[in-house]
């Protein structure tokens, strides 16, 4: 009698739980969209100053309330995590200064970091900004490119880091004011389209958070920056 091979069984990969900051953004909402249609995530979790009730009953999905004024202790009962995003941003108009602009884009973005870091988290996609540096006189970039460096150094396996462009998408749907720079990247770009360069061509929102979703579940061990033109081409 012929000698039969035993069956081979497919083993199903993990899927994995992620957690988002800044959720209820313009990025973090496509973000969040984004993560609960991926095969390859389980759970999402959505940090938020409250919950938003259209998100209760969305498999998948659980809310947490924290407070990010009082760190790491206001961001308590994390479950253990695969990967984290952060899409933590203001303005210093919206704000209202620039201690108060930077207690959002650095010290809770850097907060949730780690308190994500400690929740076994290791791999972290970061929205940034086009010109982020550390060194720069523009204290906007100087504050995005100081959390930059302040993230490489929290012992994740992968970090990403998104610098779109000009974001554009509908602000009024979230209850936010248009922005000045948006109203007028929108209307550059629907008259010059691909004219303008990839580089600093405006972005939309959802291509930032897919973009991110894809460089993040693609990458290697280290730190990587993923700039507007790659982000326009991983996340068309």
């Amino acid at each position: 009698m012929a000698h039969m091979a035993a069956p081979r069984f497919a083993i199903a990969k993990r899927r994995r739980t992620a957690a988002v900051a800044g959720a209820t953004g313009l990025v973090g909402r496509a973000l969040v969209e984004a993560l609960l249609s991926n095969s390859g995530v389980g759970e999402v979790h959505v940090l938020v100053r409250r919950e938003l009730p259209e998100w209760r009953k969305r498999t998948g999905l659980t809310q947490h309330v924290v407070d990010y004024a009082a760190g790491e202790a206001g961001l308590a009962g994390l479950p253990p995590l695969d990967d984290a995003f952060c899409c933590l941003g203001t303005t210093i108009k919206t704000a209202g200064s620039r201690a108060a602009f930077r207690a959002v884009d650095f010290d809770a973005a850097l907060t949730f970091a780690r308190a994500a870091r400690a929740a076994g988290a290791t791999r972290l996609g970061l929205v940034s900004a086009l010109r982020a540096d550390a060194g720069s006189s523009v204290f906007y970039n100087r504050v995005k490119g100081e959390l930059e460096k302040a993230v490489a150094t929290l012992g994740y396996d992968s970090v990403l880091i998104a610098r779109p462009s000009l974001l554009l998408g509908d602000r009024s749907a979230l209850g936010q004011p248009l922005r000045t720079g948006e109203r007028i990247g929108a209307a550059v770009t629907e008259h010059l389209g691909r004219l303008i360069p990839r580089t600093v061509r405006p972005i939309r929102a959802e291509v930032v958070a897919r973009g991110l979703l894809a460089a993040v579940q693609q990458c290697e061990r280290g730190v990587f920056p993923v700039p507007s033109h790659e982000l326009q081409i991983l996340g068309g």
